[in-house]
């Protein structure tokens, strides 16, 4: 375990060491418990989990505790994970087998709700963020840069719900295919997986083999009675959020800094998504999949966002806002994408079901959203690759004059009014404003909990 570097100026360190574990013994059934290491190091109490089939049972995480998960820790079927507010989870650093992750399993719950003055925070074991002594926040925001990457796994929550893909059920990316708790979907699009509220997950996206890396918030088959809001990842090595199936809702999302792509989905995910803010993409905004096996199979991938804020690295690194493949079709209302290379790219094969295909029968639009600084002229980047097909039917802006975005200054200047006409979702709310926060300033939602509001350089 490494020593954080205010124990330097303690001159006493007391160290208690607490196990769940039997003695192996010397032969039979090999112990399966978990272990749960506790050390008190000067005021600070660290447990680290580690997880040899049992689970973390049905426990609450204290915030009067770091805990750090030592390797892949699981939510097993049948528990229920509680973690108070204000409650630092950090990952040891390693990668193939050794890789940390936090896995919600198939009929496990995860109760995690944080505040926007005490948010959950899940980052790397050498994050040397603590909480204050007083308990009413944090000392710092850590001690690593924004670009730091891949130093442990990340969140991964798996649910019951309705995949495209045969046989129904899947192996989640980024865990050993032969660990049977790594299994999600099913043919329930009500199941319920718990709450995730102002979470913050910090340099994650380990490798574990070949080039499967974790993702920051990974949701395999989530069912829409998942109450998930007002979740950031930064810094993650492969994509910020993936959806695999399901019908995950998301309201309140920060995407910053990550190495691949900001939110991906995939197996026909068809869940509703409102107020994101993606921040810095590092390949496409969006990469958006619609099948695997089959490409073309149902449901078909449709899900919709509103109040997307999409911000790239800029016109000269050459990225993409977002890209529509494998018969993914999907949803875009009154958002606002700016500083990408490349606009829309909508996969044409010539026949078949494919995302052109999805365009052509309604199940893709992109309707009252404005781009700003695409590169190559938007008008003609908006039209899809390889094909005379194009977006000029559906309603939105191109090139207005809008104020620099970043993160010093994030609200966007003269902008059109939102336009809902024609909008028929009930789940979502419908605010006079395009994109992710109120131009007037009156809700910067994303700020004080996000380390994206504190960090003053995003790469």
């Amino acid at each position: 375990m490494k020593t954080t570097k205010f124990l330097a100026f303690l001159s006493i360190t007391a160290s208690l060491v607490f196990t769940s574990c039997k003695d192996e013994g010397t032969g039979g059934t090999p112990d399966t418990s978990t272990i749960f290491d506790t050390q008190i190091l000067g005021d600070e109490t660290i447990t680290t989990i580690t997880d040899r089939g049992e689970g973390i049972g049905t426990m609450t995480l204290e915030s009067t505790t770091t805990w750090v998960l030592n390797g892949l820790v699981f939510v097993n079927a049948g528990q229920t994970l509680t973690v108070e507010e204000g409650t630092v989870i950090k990952g040891t650093s390693g990668q193939g087998e050794n890789a940390s992750a936090l896995i919600v399993a198939r009929n496990a719950k995860i109760m995690a709700c944080g505040t926007s003055a005490n948010p959950i925070i899940f980052t790397s074991e050498s994050d040397q963020i603590r909480r204050k002594a007083d308990d009413t926040g944090f000392e710092n925001g850590g001690n690593l840069p924004a670009d730091a990457r891949g130093l442990w796994g990340g969140l991964i929550v798996l649910g019951n719900a309705i995949l495209n893909s045969e046989p129904g059920t899947s192996a989640i990316e980024g865990i050993p295919t032969n660990e049977k708790r790594g299994l999600y979907g099913g043919n329930d699009d009500a199941d319920n997986s718990g709450q995730l509220c102002y979470i913050s997950i910090r340099h994650g996206g380990t490798d574990i083999g070949s080039g499967n890396e974790i993702n920051g918030l990974t949701l395999g088959g989530v069912g829409n009675a998942t109450n998930i809001n007002h979740v950031e990842v930064i810094a993650n090595a492969d994509d910020g959020i993936e959806c695999f199936g399901g019908v995950a809702p998301i309201k309140h999302a920060v995407i910053t800094n990550v190495g691949d792509d900001a939110f991906d989905y995939d197996e026909g995910y068809r869940g509703n998504v409102q107020y994101l803010l993606i921040y810095h993409a590092g390949d496409r905004g969006g990469e958006h999949d619609g099948g695997t096996s089959p490409e073309d199979g149902t449901p078909f991938a449709t899900p919709t966002f509103a109040n997307v804020t999409s911000i790239g690295r800029g016109v000269a690194a050459g990225k993409r806002t977002i890209t529509f493949r494998d018969n993914a079709g999907g949803f875009y209302w009154n958002s606002i994408f700016t500083e990408y290379g490349k606009g829309i790219d909508i996969e044409d094969l010539g026949s078949g079901e494919h995302s052109l295909a999805r365009l052509n029968a309604g199940d893709l639009m992109l309707m009252h959203n404005l781009f700003e600084n695409v590169n190559d002229d938007m008008i003609e980047n908006i039209i899809v690759d390889n094909s005379d097909n194009d977006l000029s039917a559906h309603p939105n802006v191109v090139g207005n004059s809008v104020t620099p975005l970043n993160m010093n200054g994030v609200l966007p200047g003269a902008i059109p009014n939102a336009i809902w006409t024609g909008f028929t979702k009930q789940w979502f709310d419908q605010p006079a404003f395009r994109g992710a926060f109120n131009p007037d300033g009156s809700d910067n939602w994303h700020e004080g909990w996000t380390l994206t509001d504190e960090a003053t350089v995003i790469q």
